[in-house]
């Protein structure tokens, strides 16, 4: 299951306090001040790993803490520094303040860290503050709090390639003829409820990461069906692949869709589109495609893709296509 939401609680670590402490050796009666510095408080850094696809094992724990930093000691001893708390997330999720709803931060590559709070200073040892005229100082600092505070993540899968379609129009079913990927496949709406992941091979050097994003319908951009939320996962694509359904009315379907995407966020159209009419195993279906489906799109300067999920037909030919305008 795709987790692609998760609502966590962190907090980076305190510093250390500075230590009140005086020379005390032997033949030394009036030793100066050697209280050390307390140590600085782990940071929370959130770290991209491309071996993570959800936001599951995240969202498995609520509260995340960074070590406090080690209270200074006497002959100048510094505290140790807390460590800091790494939370691995999968390339592609971004990182909000819970209550502001501030971006801080979006891994876009693999590796990438972001320091999400910061740990308090460490405090000043009482050795910082001795002066002629006041050689056996009794103060320190204490160390500063560290960083608490609610996030929200959220996960933007980062496709090369999107399908997207109304339900049923075949994304489940293409996406397992040109991947190894198994979704779940069903012939009633919204089955798929988290979008597919999928390795197309192009050719023997190049392979392309395809999702499946479902719950595209009518006013998607507004939160109907499940659009509102697997929209965001078009926007990192390169190239969609809008499959239309021959036995409906495909113009409609591809009319409304692009109007959703439109609503949603205009940079969509600018993508990248291959035009896919599916279940071209129908009766009448290549008639329709002939009289209906190629005078449209020939208006629009578009050459459709004819298949079948079912039987496979045309699935090769589209592949041919999709190598033509993949990146590199």
């Amino acid at each position: 299951m795709l987790v692609d939401h998760a609502k966590i609680t962190i907090q980076s670590g305190n510093g250390g306090n500075g230590c009140i402490s005086f020379r005390r050796e032997k033949y030394v009666p009036f030793g100066g001040p050697d209280g050390g510095d307390g140590g600085k408080g782990g940071n929370v850094v959130f770290q991209a790993n491309e071996g993570l696809i959800t936001l599951l094992d995240v969202q498995k724990k609520h509260f995340y803490k960074a070590q406090n930093g080690v209270h200074g000691k006497g002959s100048n001893c510094y505290g140790k520094n807390g460590e800091d708390c790494l939370i691995l997330a999968p390339v592609g999720t971004q990182i909000f303040d819970a209550e502001t709803n501030e971006l801080l931060g979006d891994l876009i590559h693999q590796n990438q860290q972001i320091i999400v709070a910061y740990g308090g200073v460490g405090g000043r040892g009482n050795s910082h503050f001795a002066t002629s005229t006041n050689q056996a100082p009794r103060i320190a600092d204490e160390g500063k709090p560290g960083e608490k505070r609610t996030l929200n993540l959220e996960l933007k899968l980062i496709a090369q390639v999107g399908l997207i379609g109304f339900p049923n129009v075949g994304k489940s079913t293409l996406l397992s003829k040109i991947s190894k990927a198994k979704p779940k496949i069903a012939d009633y709406p919204f089955t798929t409820l988290y979008p597919n992941l999928g390795m197309t091979k192009l050719d023997e050097e190049t392979s392309i990461i395809t999702a499946d994003i479902p719950g595209l319908v009518k006013d998607a951009h507004k939160g109907i069906g499940l659009g509102h939320r697997f929209l965001r996962h078009i926007e990192r694509t390169e190239i969609l692949i809008h499959i239309l359904d021959i036995s409906a009315d495909p113009i409609s379907q591809y009319n409304t869709l692009n109007e959703e995407l439109k609503l949603y966020n205009e940079e969509l159209l600018k993508k990248k589109q291959i035009i896919v009419v599916n279940k071209m195993d129908i009766q009448g279906s290549v008639e329709k495609f002939k009289k209906v489906v190629i005078p449209y799109f020939a208006s629009l300067g578009i050459q459709p893709v004819p298949i079948s999920g079912l039987t496979g037909e045309g699935i090769d030919e589209l592949l041919k296509v999709l190598g033509q305008i993949a990146p590199g």
